[in-house]
This record gives C-alpha cells, sequence and structure tokens, in this order.
C-alpha cells in the first residue's frame, strides 16, 4: 500500500489519545475495531492501537521528502482525524475477583481520603501539619480497632469464654483439646490464650504482606524525571498535582507500614499480657508479677513509640524522595514481634490456679478506642475553619467540614464492621443460647459494642428521613424542568411521557449535588449516637435491654428491640460486605460494580493508611505522562489527550505533570467529567478554582463537554477574559426529541456515557488540533512502534 502524501495543510502526526473512566471498557470498544494491537505496557495497564494504525504517526524517513510520510495504510486520502490510541487502566482496580476483596479494607480507604480532602491551605504550614496528624492518629486506630476485634473474636470469645465454658465447647471438637472441660496442657486460660494470638497475629501480618505487595505491583512507578536543565519559562511555584514527587510515596508508606504493623503486634500482646499480668497481680508470687510489669511497661513504650513514627513525618512531594527510613522500616516491627513473643511465652507459663470467667476487659479497650476516635474528628473539626477562612468558596463541600465528616464515617464503618464479626461469632459460639442472656453459656462481645449495634435503626431512621426529603424534592425538581426540556426542543410537538422522563432524568443527574448535606447529617448523628451509646455503656455496665429491666415497660420493650435489632443489622451489614466480596470472584457484573467504588476512591496515595487498597494513579499518571513526552518529543507532533469520567481527571493529573515544553503541544478535552463538580468540591486543595483556572492557563488548549443528564461529569466553571471558554454549552440529551429522518427510532437518554457518539465531540477535538502549533519534524526518522508479543497478532 503506498503511503499518503500530507496535504499542505495538515499539521503533521497528531495523537488522539482515549482514557476511559469508571467501570472499564475494552480497547475494541475504545477504538471501534475488533483488531486491536497492544503497542505498549503490559496486563495490568497498556496502551493499544488499532492494527492498521501501528506505523501511522512516523514521520517521513528524509525530511525533504514528504512524501514519506507514514498514513494509514487503510485510507489513500490524508487522515482528517488523529490516530486514535487507548489507555486502558481498568485492570488496576477491577481485574479479577480477589481485587474485590479490598471492599473489607473500606474504612482505611475512607480514612485515607480524609486526608485530602483539607481546605485551601496556603500560607498556613503548622496547621496543615496539624491537620494531617489528625487524620493519621485516626488512620492509626483503625488499625487498632481492627486487631482488638480479631483479639475479642479470638482470645475472648473462643479461648477465654467458650473453651473456658463445658456448656459451650461441648459440641465443638475443634476446640476439644484447649477445653478447659478436658484438664489438658491448653487447658490453661494463659496458653489457650497465646495459642488464639496467633489468628489476630497473622492477620497483622497479612496486611504488611498485603500493603507491601500492592504497593511493589501498582505504585512503584517512578514519575517522569525533569530535564538536565530547568526551563526558564516554567512558574517557579507548581500546584501540588504538578511537584515531583506527587506520586511517588515510597517513604511514608513504607514508614507508616512499619508502624501500623507495630500497632497490630503490640495490640495482640498488650490482650496477651493484660490478661496475665491482672490475675499475677492477685494470685502469684512477685517474679511474675515484676515480670508482667516489665512487659507492660515495654508495650507502653512501643506504642509511644508507634505514636510518634506516626506524628513525625508526613509526605514529601516536592521532590523524589528515594531514601527510606531504614532503622524505623526494619527495627520498629520487628521489636514488636519481639515483644509479642515474650508476651505469649509469659502467658503460657504455668498457672495451675487460674481459671477464666467472665469477659476479658474488652469494654475498657473499645471505650478508649471509641473515645479516642471521637477526640480526633473533634479535633479535625476545631482545625478545619482556621484552614477554610484563609481561602473560602462558597463552593466548597461542607465549607471545608468534609475531611472530618469523613473520618467519622470510616470509624463509623470501622465500629460496624468489627462489631458485626462479634456479634455474629458471639451467636455462633452460643448456639441456641443468647450471649449475656438466661440461657446463654457465655457472657459475648462487650457491653459497649451491643450500645453501639442498639444506635444504628435510630441511625436509619435518620437516613430514611433524609431520603424521603430528597425524593420530593427530586419529585418537584423533575416537574419544574418539564418546562425547561420543552424550550430546549422548539419546534417539536410535545410529548408529555418523553418530556417527564428527560426531567426525571435530570433530577435524579442533580442529586450528587446533595451528597454533601447527606454526609453533613450521617456524620453527625453518628457523633452524637456513638457519644450517647459510649455512655450508656460507661454508666450502667449492661446492654441495653438490661439497662432499661426497671424503665417502663415500653421503654424497656423499645430498648430490647433496638438492641436485637441493630445486633442483626451489624451482623448483616458484615455479611453483605464478604458476599459482595465472593460474587465477585464468579460475577463479571458484581466484579464491575465494586471495581467503580475503587476507581473514585483509591485515585489519591496512601497518605494516612498504608493497608488501604493500592493508588491506581501512581501507576496510571506516570503511564500517560512518559506516553505523552515521549511521543511528542519522538514525533514533534500534536497531541489531544481525552479523558471520560475519572479519565479526565487522569488526564489532568497526568498533564500537571508534563514539562513545559510537552505541554505546549498537548490539548486537553474532558467529557463527563468530575473535576469541578467531586473533585473540585471535595478536594479544593488540589482540584480548586485556583487549581482549575492554573491548569487552564498551563495547558495550551482545554475543552470541556458535559450534559444536563449526567450524574458524575459536570462544567468545570473556569473562565477567562482573554481565552476561549472550557466549557462547552450543556450538551443535548438526547439528540433528538422525536423521531427525525436520522434519527427514525427513539434516541436514548445517554446521561454519563456514549460522549463520543455526540458530533460535538469530534468537533471539539478537531478544533483543538487546529489550535495547538504545527508540527515540528524530527532530523531522523525512529525505529518504527511494534506491537508487544507475536508480531502482528490482534488482541481482539
Amino acid at each position: 500500500m503506498p503511503r499518503v502524501t500530507p496535504s499542505p495543510d495538515d499539521g503533521g502526526p497528531a495523537l488522539g489519545l482515549l482514557v476511559h473512566g469508571v467501570g472499564g471498557t475494552t480497547p475494541q470498544e475504545m477504538l471501534g475495531d475488533p483488531r486491536t494491537v497492544r503497542i505498549t505496557g503490559d496486563e495490568t495497564a497498556a496502551m493499544y492501537r488499532r492494527a492498521d494504525d501501528i506505523e501511522a504517526d512516523l514521520p517521513p524517513a528524509d525530511p525533504d521528502d514528504p512524501e514519506g510520510y507514514a498514513g494509514s495504510e487503510d485510507t489513500q486520502e490524508p487522515r482528517e482525524r488523529p490516530v486514535p490510541e487507548a489507555y486502558v487502566w481498568c485492570n488496576l482496580t477491577s481485574g479479577n475477583g480477589a481485587r474485590a476483596l479490598w471492599l473489607l479494607l473500606l474504612p482505611f480507604m475512607v480514612a485515607n481520603l480524609a486526608h485530602w480532602m483539607q481546605p485551601n491551605t496556603r500560607g498556613l504550614g503548622k496547621t496543615v501539619r496539624i491537620y494531617g496528624v489528625l487524620v493519621r492518629l485516626v488512620a492509626l486506630s483503625l488499625t487498632v480497632l481492627l486487631v482488638a476485634a480479631a483479639c475479642e473474636v479470638a482470645l475472648d470469645l473462643t479461648a477465654w469464654q467458650c473453651a473456658g465454658s463445658a456448656d459451650c465447647s461441648r459440641d465443638k471438637s475443634w476446640l476439644g483439646f484447649v477445653s478447659a472441660a478436658q484438664d489438658g496442657w491448653w487447658a490453661q486460660p494463659g496458653r489457650r490464650l497465646a495459642l488464639a494470638a496467633l489468628v489476630p497475629a497473622a492477620l497483622t501480618g497479612l496486611l504488611w504482606y498485603l500493603s507491601n505487595r500492592t504497593w511493589s505491583a501498582y505504585e512503584s512507578q517512578r514519575p517522569l524525571p525533569p530535564g538536565a536543565e530547568p526551563d526558564p519559562d516554567e512558574p517557579t511555584e507548581r500546584p501540588a498535582l504538578g511537584l515531583p514527587g506527587f506520586w511517588y510515596g515510597r517513604r511514608l508508606v513504607s514508614r507508616l507500614r512499619a508502624a501500623h504493623t507495630a500497632a497490630g503486634f503490640l495490640t495482640v500482646a498488650a490482650a496477651l499480657a493484660g490478661a496475665g499480668a491482672r490475675y499475677d497481680r492477685h494470685a502469684s508470687g512477685p517474679l511474675l508479677e515484676t515480670f508482667g510489669w516489665a512487659i507492660e511497661a515495654s508495650l507502653a513504650a512501643g506504642a509511644a513509640v508507634v505514636v510518634w513514627v506516626v506524628c513525625r513525618r508526613g509526605r514529601s512531594e516536592t521532590r523524589l524522595d528515594l531514601k527510606l527510613d531504614g532503622a524505623v522500616v526494619t527495627l520498629l516491627p520487628g521489636s514488636a514481634l519481639a515483644l509479642l513473643a515474650l508476651s505469649m511465652l509469659y502467658a503460657a507459663w504455668s498457672r495451675p490456679g487460674w481459671e477464666s470467667g467472665g469477659r476479658l476487659p474488652g469494654d475498657f479497650t473499645f471505650g478508649v478506642i471509641a473515645l479516642a476516635q471521637g477526640a480526633l474528628v473533634v479535633g479535625l473539626a476545631v482545625v478545619v475553619p482556621a484552614m477554610y477562612r484563609r481561602a473560602p468558596d462558597a463552593r466548597t463541600a461542607m465549607r471545608g467540614f468534609g475531611g472530618p465528616a469523613v473520618a467519622m464515617l470510616a470509624c463509623a464503618l470501622g465500629g460496624v464492621m468489627t462489631g458485626g464479626v462479634a456479634q455474629r461469632v458471639g451467636d455462633w459460639l452460643d448456639g441456641p443460647g443468647t450471649p449475656g442472656e438466661r440461657g446463654g453459656s457465655i457472657e459475648g462481645p462487650p457491653v459497649l459494642l451491643s450500645w453501639q449495634a442498639s444506635v444504628i435503626p435510630p441511625l436509619l431512621l435518620v437516613l430514611l428521613a433524609v431520603g424521603a426529603v430528597l425524593a420530593v424534592r427530586t419529585w418537584r425538581a423533575g416537574r419544574a424542568l418539564t418546562a425547561h426540556v420543552e424550550a430546549d426542543y422548539p419546534g417539536e410537538d410535545p410529548d408529555w411521557v418523553r418530556t417527564r422522563r428527560i426531567a426525571r432524568t435530570r433530577a435524579r443527574a442533580a442529586l450528587t449535588d446533595s451528597a454533601p448535606s447527606i454526609l453533613g447529617l450521617t456524620s453527625a448523628a453518628t457523633l452524637l449516637l456513638g457519644a450517647a451509646a459510649l455512655a450508656g455503656a460507661r454508666t450502667t455496665g449492661e446492654v441495653p435491654g438490661r439497662a432499661a429491666a426497671e424503665a417502663p415497660a415500653y421503654i424497656a420493650s423499645m430498648a430490647q428491640t433496638a438492641q436485637a435489632l441493630g445486633s442483626w443489622m451489624i451482623g448483616f451489614g458484615f455479611i453483605l460486605f464478604v458476599t459482595w466480596g465472593r460474587r465477585a470472584y464468579r460475577d463479571p457484573v458484581a466484579r464491575r460494580t465494586i471495581g467503580i467504588l475503587w476507581d473514585v476512591g483509591t485515585f489519591w496515595p496512601r497518605a494516612a493508611h498504608p493497608f488501604a487498597p493500592p493508588c491506581y494513579a501512581e501507576r496510571a499518571v506516570p503511564d500517560l505522562t512518559w506516553r505523552m513526552a515521549t511521543w511528542t518529543d519522538r514525533t514533534g507532533g500534536r497531541l489531544v489527550i481525552s479523558g471520560h469520567s475519572q479519565g479526565s481527571v487522569l488526564a489532568a493529573a497526568a498533564v500537571w505533570q508534563l514539562p513545559l515544553r510537552t505541554r505546549r503541544r498537548v490539548a486537553l478535552l474532558t467529557y463527563g467529567s468530575p473535576l469541578e463538580r467531586l473533585y473540585g468540591r471535595w478536594f479544593p486543595q488540589y482540584f480548586g478554582p485556583a487549581c482549575l483556572d492554573g491548569l487552564r492557563q498551563e495547558v495550551h488548549c482545554w475543552r470541556n463537554l458535559w450534559r444536563l443528564t449526567d450524574p458524575i461529569g459536570g462544567p468545570v466553571r473556569v473562565t477567562s477574559a482573554t481565552q476561549p471558554a472550557v466549557d462547552r454549552a450543556a450538551l443535548k440529551d438526547p439528540l433528538a426529541y422525536g423521531r427525525t429522518r436520522e434519527q427514525p427510532l427513539p434516541a436514548p437518554v445517554l446521561g454519563h456515557s456514549e460522549y463520543q457518539a455526540d458530533p460535538a465531540f469530534d468537533q471539539e477535538r478537531t478544533a483543538l488540533l487546529d489550535r495547538l502549533p504545527p508540527s515540528v519534524l524530527p532530523r531522523q526518522r525512529p525505529e518504527a512502534v511494534r506491537p508487544q508479543g507475536s508480531s502482528g497478532r490482534s488482541s481482539g
């Protein structure tokens, strides 16, 4: 096939880089061709082209021979469109069923989000550090809560209560060798506890392993290095997402991983040593008592070191920080593990007169954790106003209180999940009886967990009331929007059913803007009800049903009903999480649905919690940056990067990382973009008005497409008196109101999908290419880009 001669007006090679959004897709769907080839990347994330476009952007072999220019081999005409290329990154978040089990780490992910939700903090370095320390301490408390719940299940409910009760262990053959009724070597409580401690210790080790493995697999990609000489035209003050070390947090993640791992081991050691030390202070000799005091003092010192490590250092973003804190990363977890082994030996020491009865002091442990979490959230709420007042913005969600609200939500999710496990295991171990009640063989979980379960029904009533208000408001908005819908399609015969459907879709799409109110009410109600539960458990020492036994009959009945219903709901919530994760192994639809949660929640690096699901952007952003920089340097061509939904956020983040010489040759096209509607409102420090306006000034040209029916995307609200507007007027959706010659069948309401099917997409992309400077052909033709794997074989 002969080469294509470029027309005089042809600007040379042009690349249209497509980045998909939430949920993922295939390269065949993105490129509209069943024959696609991976040109660079791996199975996790890669760039794809159509098989006919592999060499379509190669410059001429001889700069003086324009007929040597390589165009598309399937056409004899000059290319009117840029070479399409697709970046497929969905396997970073929802590639296989095992990753859906990351849903169990949801509280950690939510706590990590709170770190990035701080208001604009220019000039408030000390306040920023305080905010970061408080969020990292909230994250640390969630790790301690998870391990404490595992200790409650393994040590208290199983090894202490059930194995120490003949009625509970009688029908459980797997507990026979440790049952107190068997009077064997393992029958002593300390030895049973030491054996059971392997479960929470193994859980801590598993979290460490997953964090280390996922960082190596997804987040270890180094960003594009800066040039040998700084560009004199480059602005001296860069936005946060444009800093060299923003997408490479190896040092902090390693440091936090060591601290959280040590905290987990110390929590298990404290549960073991505390049980033995309490007995020794009353019944053993001075040797064991002194040893118990020494171990507890060592554990307290270790906890202080962990807190110091967490508070001492935050993220380093101004440079690529390759240095690790070797002493902290190695010695801290190792020392904590050594203390755990010493505690196991101490607990397993022979104490013939020791018998288990009642509960281990879980109420005190969970009470301290709940009180600390509440105090930290309140501390965040105190710090935020000082930050928000420095740069107030009416569009910022909850006036900057999004971080404290999300931190409170993370604590609530952690309490629901850990409490649900303890409640369900207690019910399972007790068989037909009810733990702690008449007919029960064990005391059951701590009283505080029962009080926390009893406040879930009132919280659900609050959410139902909020949902009812929003439903009524949406219905009214749908009725009010009918006139606007008919005005958008002048000259059409009104169809009441069609108009109402479009208006309702627009009204439902506007519900996204109500998220701050919902989150604010939920977090406030959670904080107040959690404080009431903590006070009730502390003052009464009984479960709600018993505490209200002397109250009027209707109050006692309501308390018992709330306790039973909440206990069922808290267990059901945890089972629902496990069920979703299990379904994801077999059901591709469920796997994609769960993957959407991670696409939104794991965009940010692990700055607060090292055990959160991995940040896919630390792989995707360097991928896009390297591709754009190397392609423009190699070809001298023009490039339009177009991102849909979450892909637009990745595209914007990648453009921020580009050197100035590359940004001058790049245009940005976003559609269905949450850049302002979601990220700008909830993360103002990184996507606020000043940041988006700076992006408009840094990129050569930018255009944004959106629809009124889109519940995710929206305008970016960036204006300029000297440059063309970034936002295009809202696209019509549907494209046609009634049946037309071009649309003989009813056009669908697309909402958030299929933006490329709108003629405006090609129009805007062409306009962006025309605004870019002409291509500069390199002096020498580079080697052709060949597909990876088998030569020429299509991956479709």
